[in-house]
């Protein structure tokens, strides 16, 4: 088991790389949108890039996580080639229509924003942003279906790599604000686009298979409903803000959920990408249980710990890239946003069943019932306690989202859990947190005491018997390998020799 742990943690690593650079591409233009934009205009580039994630998953109508199940179930693994041709036209001719039937509404809609003329433009470019979007996310979906892990790293670091140049170029020196960042969008798919094309083309089989497009969408189409009650939980927050208060808190609060986004970039985004063709491959073996059972309390392990560290330093982080002080309230969601994300990331897991048993429908109630709470207590709350409020309705959310998809998928496929353990992570990084947060002392002595926590924290669990006898051996193996540096160059050459 130990074996294929390692194994899906080399494909997480991997996937983990391009996931950084995005989120690192995210920091890194913060000073840039501190200076050129205007606290409301980062407001209304966050609403506009939350607008073209939920359509991009609409229009996707769940042909990505189909092409996924497609190229790995055992029942599909001579149709592999016809499954693609299949998906990708589907696709092509949905995001055809979409924007026939964009272009007759966008100017409609333009005219319900403070400046019409320039939403007009925003709008119209968002389409095609979106479009671009649907295509290279299905072919991105491709490669990780077929666990081509490195080749997605390095073509989606080709794409951010264009994203930031050009990004820095229309706003610092363009002078293009919201509208440079969108061309910059543009560019960036398109460019990807030519890239990726002719890698995903040559596996095609050009026949079209009435019977793959129906069990596609049979798989797909309750997670459209998923994915939109999910950008409802992540993003229903915005709009809500926005409402009852204005740009310049939407801004804020936006910032504060990109910071804790790091935790969803990291750490959750790479296991998400990795999870799914392991885990169709793993279904029915031996062991396959007690494999995912582990991969929940680790994967809970590590976004705890590396979300203490990051709400721990949040304040410092958005002082260091956000020189503009308008920015800073941000700091004050940065902890609730995180273990929200802890509870998503366990989420994961937990409805593994129903993905495994096909039983997608399932994970789209639970998700709808979570987005349903979460909207009802934002309207409730937000406009008395403002952002904080919307950052708490989301850390109630998630935490029903994962109680109600870990019970109902336990009625398809158990997994036996180690709920033990789970519960001692989770309130040990709680009690860690409150500890800081009211132990305050001068800015050097708080950080000392961060730092002396973060390193404590895995020995804590150490006191707690939350180790296994084979999980000490194994760590005390990891540290005679790497203890020594002038044998990384070797221990690493064997690592990818593997």
């Amino acid at each position: 088991m130990l074996e294929n742990l390692k194994y899906f943690v080399k494909h997480s690593i991997v996937y983990s790389i391009s996931n950084v650079a995005t989120k690192a591409i995210g920091v890194v233009l913060l000073p840039l949108y501190s200076v050129f934009l205007s606290i409301s205009e980062f407001g209304v580039l966050g609403i506009l890039e939350i607008t073209m994630s939920i359509l991009t998953e609409v229009i996707n109508l769940g042909l990505g996580p189909a092409l996924v199940m497609l190229s790995n179930a055992q029942e599909y693994s001579d149709k592999k080639r016809s499954a693609l041709f299949t998906i990708f036209l589907t696709a092509a001719v949905i995001c055809a229509i979409f924007i026939l039937a964009g272009e007759a509404f966008v100017g409609f809609v333009s005219k319900y924003f403070g400046k019409p003329e320039e939403f007009n433009l925003y709008l119209r470019l968002s389409l095609f942003i979106i479009v671009m979007r649907v295509l290279n996310n299905l072919m991105f979906d491709k490669l990780r279906a077929d666990e081509r892990s490195m080749l997605y790293t390095i073509l989606s670091l080709i794409k951010l790599t264009v994203t930031l140049g050009l990004t820095i170029y229309f706003v610092a020196y363009a002078k293009m604000s919201v509208t440079g960042v969108l061309y910059a969008y543009i560019l960036g798919e398109g460019i990807a686009f030519i890239i990726l094309f002719p890698f995903i083309a040559v596996q095609m089989q050009p026949k079209f298979s009435t019977s793959i497009m129906n069990a596609s969408l049979r798989f797909g189409v309750p997670l459209i409903f998923t994915s939109i009650a999910m950008m409802i939980l992540n993003v229903s927050d915005r709009y809500i803000l926005k409402y009852f208060a204005n740009y310049a808190t939407l801004g804020q609060y936006d910032l504060g959920y990109r910071i804790a986004g790091v935790l969803n970039m990291f750490i959750i985004m790479p296991i998400s990408l990795a999870l799914m063709p392991i885990a169709y491959k793993m279904f029915g073996t031996e062991g396959d249980k007690r494999y995912f059972s582990k991969m929940m309390t680790y994967m809970t392990y590590v976004l705890v710990w590396t979300g203490l560290a990051l709400s721990f330093f949040s304040k410092e982080i958005i002082q260091l890239f956000a020189h503009n002080p308008d920015y800073w309230p941000a700091y004050k969601v940065v902890p609730v946003i995180v273990f929200s994300y802890v509870f998503f990331g366990m989420r994961l897991v937990a409805s593994l069943g129903l993905y495994l048993t096909k039983k997608t429908k399932y994970v789209a109630y639970t998700t709808i019932i979570a987005a349903v709470i979460n909207i009802g207590l934002n309207f409730i709350l937000i406009p008395k306690y403002g952002m904080m409020a919307a950052a708490y309705t989301t850390l109630a959310a998630f935490l029903v989202l994962y109680l109600i998809s870990d019970r109902i998928a336990a009625r398809f496929y158990n997994i036996p859990f180690e709920n033990l353990k789970l519960f001692f992570v989770i309130i040990l990084g709680t009690v860690l947190y409150i500890a800081v947060y009211y132990l305050r002392i001068n800015f050097v002595m708080d950080i000392f005491l961060k730092i002396i926590l973060i390193i404590a924290f895995p020995f804590l669990l150490y006191l707690l018997k939350f180790y296994e006898p084979v999980e000490l051996q194994s760590i005390k193996g990891f540290y005679n390998k790497w203890k020594n540096p002038s044998a990384w160059k070797n221990n690493l050459s064997r690592e990818l020799k593997k």
